[in-house]
């Protein structure tokens, strides 16, 4: 038989052994949280119980800036939170905190973004009213 033939061109209709899933529901819910971003927003929620004060009112600079990323103001004053540590001091427990936390949250999707701020409600209300107060308050500011 020669190569060009239509009966070898021709593939055979398989059944597919997957069930098929409506359009209307395989994008209704956003995939689950994976365990390791649930474990690093757990993390972050036990270091924030043990803040002090003024680690907390740093914490929530941080997140005001990442969560109006376009305006000028809260970076310029997250900038002026920074200081530069001495070549002899390593960084404090908390700095190395802050780092990762800013490590984890640039690898979160929206959503889990989102997620975080709702499970930080949950025990801490009051401040995340602050949180929300201080991103409104960046409104019209540039």
């Amino acid at each position: 038989m020669p190569l060009g033939s239509s009966s070898s061109s021709m593939p055979l209709p398989f059944p597919s052994p997957l069930p098929s899933v409506p359009d209307n529901i395989s994008n209704s819910s956003p995939p689950p949280m994976s365990y390791i971003t649930s474990q690093e927003m757990k993390c972050i929620l036990h270091w924030f119980a043990s803040w002090s004060g003024p680690q907390r009112e740093r914490f929530l600079q941080d997140l005001v800036a990442k969560a109006v990323p376009g305006k000028l103001q809260p970076l310029l004053e997250s900038l002026e939170q920074l200081s530069v540590s001495g070549a002899n001091r390593p960084p404090c427990i908390f700095e190395c905190q802050l780092r990762l936390w800013d490590q984890w949250f640039r690898g979160w999707a929206e959503q889990e973004r989102n997620e975080f701020v709702r499970q930080l409600e949950v025990s801490e209300p009051d401040f995340v009213a602050k949180f929300y107060q201080a991103v409104a308050a960046t409104a019209g500011k540039d």
